[in-house]
């Protein structure tokens, strides 16, 4: 009658432990997905938002290992790029530096004085160069009672020439607070000009770069958006938050259950094997 009755029981939990274990098998998992978003986009494909035009650069998909045992997962993000057409630049030019205008070399010049408004420019003369185009001149200087001095050969007889008689005035330019010149063909302003350094600024394009995480947000302009990559191919840009906190809902509560399913079957497994042995255990009666 004990075997009876626990061969009744065994069946029972028997037959919860496979209802509750077949749910879980068949059950299909959800998981996040936009009909309509706002754009669906490839690798290399250009969209406008706002006033500006965004290219997505790149996606990508990597496996990521979880470390000390976890499992890998799959992480995918992507990277989208837009042009500044008037992003502003500066430079900040120290006392004694030397800047490149209009492929000619300068040392800045400025002045030692809290109040100054303008700065010099002086031309460095390319002595080396200079010499090297002279087909009279040595291209080495000598020094002579600590003057350098231009060996020069003319007809047969060398003559020296002190090199502040030779080589030309160095070409000097000056600038205030609010000039403008070309400088790396860019209108170019001087902004301040302090004791011992001048900042000049320009404006000019430049391209920035966002990057982008599966699920995290983009702004774009005003207006920011949930990134969704639905393969590794296509990213998704939605501003529909409402439809994706519900998502993440139902996907936690069918996890939540999924988890209790998994604990239904276990204890009735365990139960099962448990009335079994207690079934055949010797009776003392």
């Amino acid at each position: 009658m004990q075997r009876r009755a626990a061969a009744l029981y065994v069946a029972l939990f028997v037959v919860i432990g496979a209802a509750s274990y077949s749910l879980i098998a068949t059950a299909e998992t959800p998981h996040i997905e936009f009909q309509n978003p706002d754009y669906e986009l490839s690798s290399g494909e250009s969209f406008e938002a706002g006033s500006q035009t965004y290219n997505v650069q790149e996606i990508s998909a990597e496996v990521e290992s979880g470390g000390h045992g976890g499992g890998s997962s799959l992480v995918r993000s992507g990277t989208l790029n837009y042009t500044n057409q008037s992003a502003r630049y500066t430079e900040t030019w120290e006392n004694n530096s030397t800047v490149t205008i209009e492929d000619v070399e300068w040392t800045v010049l400025v002045p030692e004085d809290e109040n100054a408004t303008q700065f010099t420019l002086r031309e460095d003369i390319n002595e080396t160069a200079v010499l090297q185009q002279d087909p009279n001149a040595d291209d080495e200087m000598v020094t002579r009672n600590g003057t350098p001095h231009v060996v020069i050969e003319d007809n047969g007889t060398t003559r020296l020439v002190p090199a502040g008689d030779y080589f030309d005035d160095p070409q000097t330019r000056q600038y205030s607070e609010g000039d403008t010149f070309d400088y790396e063909g860019n209108q170019t302003t001087v902004d301040t000009v302090g004791s011992s350094a001048v900042q000049v600024s320009w404006n000019a394009p430049r391209t920035n770069t966002i990057e982008v995480a599966s699920h995290g947000n983009v702004t774009l302009g005003d207006q920011t958006y949930l990134a969704h990559f639905p393969n590794n191919e296509t990213l998704q840009l939605t501003s529909d938050f409402e439809s994706y906190n519900a998502q993440t809902e139902r996907i936690e509560t069918f996890h939540t259950h999924e988890s209790g399913l998994w604990g239904v079957s276990i204890i009735s497994f365990l139960t099962a094997v448990l009335l079994v042995g207690m079934a055949y255990m010797p009776s003392r009666y």
